[in-house]
């Protein structure tokens, strides 16, 4: 605690890793033994000075005479700010004073900041006025952390002051962070360039700030009972950074741990799931229209080759199998139950599964939480722990495991197996995913229904995907996530391996906020998503139809050697609109070299345009299509083409994409692997050309410029983060 003797006036540390942690457990001792939610000024500061985080010299004084003593010893100009465990935001209180200097006006501050507090709430307890040495050099950012419903302890860095309020400029990170990630973030927000320095302004310390980062982050990972934790403003020249006003909020309730499971048990349990020998349907009938004969047929009639084992007590046999009364009545293991009796019968099922030895409950039916049934949710997830079974819903469609033959739904069969794994929270997407993946003939290894997610959850797909052969791209429309750090700790390990597409749903939606706080502000639901699912590797999709091409796209590209993209069109405006896209999905246009240039220009009549766009004009024969294709795959120095074809008699449709479609497979042959999307404009031909190109590995779309650069550059986004640009061809 800070007192008004000499050692108060003293400047914060800065370089010291060993922290002082005893020292932060007596300050927020301290606090709960008060029974306050916050920490005063004094004490944060005393909690930035044990992590060593930079902070002006100050003290407490208590009388008018001890604050004019105090700042007589800083020296210059001092900030006068209320000390009340009762006064959080000291600024609407009328409880801070800036920029004041000499005896008298120290003085008349300190008289006019107590009346203020008194005026504010006559039953504050003031514990006196801090005295700081006024800083106010250097551009003003904020540093914070917050408690976030999802992910957890996580980190905050923006432009500070009035200008973190105005702009909502700011980038969020899980706690803690290393000193690279920290650094990182500076250059993350908008309006970084304030930060290096414009119009003749020095550039700021960004190590000096990333250490703050650093250090706060180390600091609320150390101690979850801080809930808020807000540095603003830090002030940040060339020579430094300190944090000028701190703000400290605690924890009023001590979150319980998320339940986890074991990386090999989960992918065990979800290998059985996926990969069943045998599957009882429970609630299974015989009669039409019923869910439980849906499912039935869907088993027998998709040609799982595993057993099936209708479980109905009013049936001796179902479709041609044996039914039981009970499913402790099936002989020999079962791996998997699908249910499809009503909410009501669930637990007591689940109960006997258990009994079983069954290891996972896939649960159609709803009637749960998502109908406001939250203690029956409650007690079945309870009854499934305490007998050792795994829960795949309630309210979902079902699933399928196309490469098992495996339909265990009571929608409409899909058999087109494929490398896609897709997921979905609602039923209704699901059934999109289904009618998409159809129309476009994309092949899937699994598409899987997670409902309310009562206990399986993205987690526990996303290990069973990364060590499935038959995946090689994986897809999740999701409207929450129920443990955000194990699922960014498991996408961070996938997504080396295998690129993972995320529609988060909510995209617009703020999460509840603390009043008055300005992390907490900030800390909008669909901001920290973005910031974190980016910082765990993953691909974000703007909407589901985004979700569903990337999906199908990616697994279709090559993985690009380097940043060059050139875009070859027989047109102009769609040379705009190209280029125009490529800026927006974050790719870079090459420029083009004297002795390219002169090559393409080989090529392309007088009256078209090297340079990138490559205008080849309209009017040219298949020729000049192929042989500036031909040349930009064979150059080295290009990593990546965009085409845009323009449908002309010259040359049609078809005959375009028979050639484009030749021109790569031939590359391909010669060891050349570069991810070549086309988009083409033109009459309903363009249609079947398009589809020409993409069953013979080439992303193609009519009439649309920016989804074939999308799909390119949802690519290029997982190939940067994955560490893979630039190395050999996966």
């Amino acid at each position: 605690m800070a007192t008004t003797t000499e050692t108060d006036v003293r400047p914060g540390t800065g370089a010291d890793d060993r922290y002082d942690r005893e020292t932060v457990r007596a300050v927020l001792a301290a606090a709960r033994r008060d029974g306050r939610g916050s920490l005063t000024a004094p004490e944060g500061r005393e909690v930035c000075l044990a992590y060593g985080i930079p902070t002006p010299a100050e003290g407490l004084a208590r009388s008018a005479d001890e604050a004019v003593d105090l700042a007589a010893r800083m020296g210059g100009t001092v900030v006068l700010k209320i000390v009340s465990p009762d006064i959080l935001h000291k600024t609407e209180a009328g409880g801070v004073r800036v920029g004041v200097r000499g005896e008298t006006d120290v003085r008349r501050a300190y008289d006019d900041i107590v009346a203020a507090a008194g005026a504010y709430d006559a039953s504050a307890r003031v514990h006196g006025v801090q005295i700081q040495q006024m800083v106010g050099a250097g551009q003003e950012v904020i540093v914070g952390a917050t408690t976030d419903p999802t992910f957890g302890k996580v980190v905050v860095f923006g432009l500070g002051g009035v200008l973190v309020e105005v702009l909502h400029d700011a980038t969020f990170r899980l706690a803690p962070v290393d000193g690279p990630t920290a650094r990182g973030m500076l250059d993350d927000i908008a309006a970084a360039d304030v930060l290096r320095g414009v119009r003749g302004a020095e550039p700021v310390d960004a190590d000096a700030i990333a250490d703050v980062i650093r250090r706060l982050s180390d600091l609320v990972a150390d101690f979850d009972e801080i809930r808020e934790f807000d540095l603003n403003p830090v002030f940040a020249d060339a020579h430094g950074a300190v944090a000028a006003d701190v703000r400290v909020v605690l924890d009023d309730e001590v979150r319980p741990p998320p339940v986890r499971y074991d990386q090999q048990e989960m992918l065990a349990t979800m290998t059985r799931l996926m990969r069943p020998r045998s599957v009882a349907v429970i609630g299974a009938s015989a009669e039409h229209g019923k869910i439980g004969n849906s499912v039935m047929r869907n088993l027998v009639d998709g040609g799982f080759a595993g057993e099936i084992h209708p479980v109905n007590p009013k049936a001796d046999e179902i479709l041609g199998r044996r039914a039981y009364a009970s499913v402790t009545d099936i002989p020999g293991e079962v791996d998997v139950a699908v249910f499809a009796v009503p909410a009501k019968l669930v637990a007591a099922q689940v109960e006997q599964v258990g009994h079983k030895g069954i290891p996972v409950a896939v649960l159609i039916p709803s009637g749960f939480a998502e109908v406001g049934e939250v203690e029956m949710q409650e007690h079945l997830v309870a009854t499934a722990a305490a007998h050792g079974v795994r829960l795949l819903g309630p309210n979902i469609y079902g699933y399928y495991s196309t490469h098992q033959d495996l339909c265990a739904t009571f929608c409409t069969p899909y058999d087109v197996r494929g490398g896609v794994a897709l997921t979905s929270q609602s039923g209704g997407i699901g059934m999109a995913i289904l009618g998409f993946a159809r129309t476009t003939k994309m092949g899937v290894s699994a598409i899987v229904g997670l409902g309310n997610k009562s206990d399986v959850d993205e987690d526990d797909l996303l290990t069973y995907f990364e060590a499935d052969e038959a995946t090689q791209c994986v897809a999740m429309h999701l409207e929450d996530l129920k443990d955000g750090r194990a699922f960014v700790e498991t996408a961070q390990r996938v997504t080396v391996k295998k690129p993972v597409v995320v529609l988060k749903a909510g995209r617009t939606a703020m999460g509840a906020r603390a009043a008055g706080s300005h992390t907490g502000a900030l800390a909008g639901d669909d901001q920290v998503y973005d910031d974190i699912l980016r910082q765990a590797g993953v691909i974000r999709a703007p909407g589901l139809k985004d979700m569903l091409e990337y999906a199908r796209g990616l697994p279709v590209l090559p993985t690009p050697q380097g940043e060059n993209v050139v875009i070859i069109t027989g047109a102009g405006g769609s040379g705009v609109l190209l280029s125009d896209a490529c800026v927006d999905n974050g790719l870079t246009l090459m420029d083009i070299p004297p002795d390219l240039d002169a090559a393409f220009r080989a090529y392309i009549p007088p009256f078209g345009a090297a340079g990138n766009p490559i205008d080849i004009t309209g009017g040219e024969p298949p020729s000049t299509y192929e042989s500036t294709i031909r040349l930009g795959l064979q150059d080295p120095r290009i990593h990546a083409l965009v085409i845009g074809y323009w449908h002309t008699i010259v040359t049609p449709p078809m005959v375009f994409a028979e050639l484009a479609a030749r021109v790569v497979a031939e590359a391909r042959d010669d060891g050349i692997h570069k991810p070549v999307v086309v988009s083409l404009a033109g009459d309903t031909e363009v249609e079947e050309a398009s589809q020409y190109l993409y069953d013979r590995g080439v992303v193609a779309y009519p009439y649309t410029t920016e989804m074939p650069v999308a799909v390119l550059g949802a690519k290029y986004r997982w190939a940067r983060s994955a560490g893979h640009l630039g190395a050999h061809d996966r």
